[in-house]
């Protein structure tokens, strides 16, 4: 028998090494390297005994049964009527993912426990088994429990149909389905004598109400449900149902039998992606993959599982707060760092079409260290109102606190208006945070943060209908910012009648006043009043 070879994974980032590491070289973290045995170099789906395939769908039926390698073919022989885009029932998560699902592809979606990842995707499934088929492949929960949940979200699932191998269950699925039937004659007596009563109201309410129960009942029909962890049953029912759409919940929880590591280790995780990922190439299966996340935050799993799938969205949110944000990280098929809004209620997610009322407070409200500024998510424009407190510092080191701005950049901030500007801030405390708490990263955001910081300190009223755009240089400058006709035309959308931007930028005429200021003394001068208003103004 041959010596097996072993060889030390890292759990964090799936560096190999022949000899154990204390630190992973690759991503410096400390006792992360586990001992695994080397396999030998057999593709998943060879060991599944399914055909290896490659990325494509130009291979003829002659080259599949003779075994040739695929000849190359010209890039525009392609055609482009199957990559048309489908929607997926939810406006923001067409938007993140560039517009609408791209049959074929692999979307994973990570987040914190809890966050809403199953709800989205359960709540998809049923949005699209109206138009197409769609397997939803359960290895966390039992076909009872999604069942439970889906009743919770109000989801019609009323007649799922779960797909179950194991005959052991085999009594309680007849027993199941006698039950079902009983419910099915009531349901039917009670159709019946809808159908009896709306006769009476006119022939046209009662053809709305068939076309209603069919499409009702193609939806049922086309959603099926798959409580499964073992690879090799999820490979075999996508090869023979051929769904359109299938949610894979969660990759951490799927295992290959002929591999000897845990469920969720570097080489399951790797084996399953890629097996799944040929799968879903050559069928023309588009994939919803749940993922894990670390304790930093980060995906669970080797780096090469972000590199195999052609979307990474990132679920996150307070949980503190309602509003989720469902953001792309990578997306092959759209722009990256594209967001969408959603709200948590009782009966699952809601999405939000016009989220800066949501980061925007009350324009009716007079308070001091407010200021409002335009921040781009991808192509995006989100209007943010940036709140400041400045007090003194109760202790002898003065805090520094922010929510959604980065602290880095408020301490530049402050010393650019203590050095330039003249104001004594080192010994104040100062907390700045963004209504909504969205996290605005981009330096288009300066000249917000110093003009509410500013105005906190005077204890003045900034202009409700000001937005303020510009990034601050360390010299006291204001420099120009990216996509500035579109940050403007979303604040004239929403009525700002004044917008202080960087001079020397070029802005088309959408009726707003615009005034252009060259240093950060200027725009506390255009912005701050001099004394504090009255109500009447």
């Amino acid at each position: 028998m041959p010596k097996q070879k072993i060889k030390y994974v890292c759990g964090e980032c799936g560096y190999e090494s022949t000899q154990f590491l204390g630190r992973c070289p690759s991503c410096n973290t400390w006792n992360s390297l586990t001992e695994e045995i080397e396999e030998k170099t057999v593709t998943t789906l060879q060991r599944l005994g399914l055909t290896d395939i490659g990325i494509g769908s130009q291979t003829s039926e002659s080259d599949k049964s003779s075994g040739q390698p695929r000849a190359s073919f010209l890039l525009s022989q392609i055609s482009d009527q199957s990559l048309s885009r489908m929607p997926s029932g939810f406006e923001e998560l067409d938007r993140v993912l560039g517009g609408g699902i791209v049959p074929g592809s692999l979307v994973l979606i990570g987040g914190e426990p809890g966050i809403g990842k199953s709800t989205l995707l359960l709540q998809v499934a049923n949005q699209l088994s109206s138009r197409c088929r769609v397997l939803y492949v359960s290895a966390e929960e039992s076909g009872q429990q999604v069942k439970l949940r889906s009743q919770r979200l109000i989801v019609n699932l009323n007649e799922v149909e779960v797909e179950e191998e194991d005959k052991d269950n085999v009594s309680n699925v007849e027993m199941d389905e006698d039950l079902s039937s009983n419910e099915n004659k009531d349901i039917v007596s009670n159709v019946e004598m809808d159908e009896d009563l709306s006769s009476n109201e006119g022939q046209e309410s009662n053809d709305n109400s068939e076309s209603t129960k069919d499409s009702t009942t193609d939806s049922h029909e086309n959603l099926f449900l798959l409580p499964e962890t073992d690879l090799e049953v999820i490979l075999r029912e996508l090869e023979s149902l051929k769904p359109y759409l299938a949610v894979i919940d969660s990759i951490q929880t799927i295992y290959f039998a002929s591999l000897t590591s845990a469920p969720g280790s570097v080489a399951q995780v790797r084996e399953c992606t890629s097996a799944l990922m040929q799968v879903a190439k050559r069928e023309n299966i588009t994939l919803l993959i749940v993922g894990h996340v670390t304790k930093d935050g980060a995906l669970a799993g080797p780096r090469v599982l972000e590199h195999l799938v052609d979307t990474v969205l990132y679920f996150e949110g307070d949980r503190f707060a309602s509003h989720r944000l469902l953001r792309s990280m990578k997306n092959r098929f759209g722009a990256t760092h594209e967001i969408g809004v959603f709200e948590m209620v009782a009966n699952g997610l809601k999405e939000i079409l016009n989220p800066s009322e949501l980061f925007l407070g009350s324009r009716d409200e007079y308070a001091s260290g407010t200021s409002t500024v335009v921040s781009m998510e991808g192509t995006r424009p989100i209007v943010v109102e940036i709140q400041a407190l400045v007090s003194p510092a109760s202790h002898g080191a003065p805090r520094r606190s922010t929510t959604g701005i980065d602290s880095g950049r408020l301490q530049q901030i402050l010393a650019v208006l203590e050095k330039r500007v003249g104001i004594p801030l080192s010994k104040l405390d100062t907390y700045v945070a963004t209504v909504g708490g969205l996290s605005v990263e981009e330096p288009a955001a300066d000249l917000g943060v110093a003009i509410a910081v500013v105005a906190s300190f005077r204890d003045r009223v900034v202009d409700p209908r000001i937005i303020l755009l510009g990034e601050v240089g360390l010299g006291g400058q204001v420099r120009p910012v990216s996509q500035l006709e579109l940050r403007l035309r979303e604040a004239a959308k929403l009525g700002f009648k004044r917008a202080i931007i960087p001079k020397g930028q070029q802005t088309p005429d959408l009726g707003m006043r615009i005034l252009p200021i060259a240093k950060v003394i200027d725009a506390i001068i255009a912005a701050i009043p001099a004394q504090p208003p009255t109500m009447e103004n």
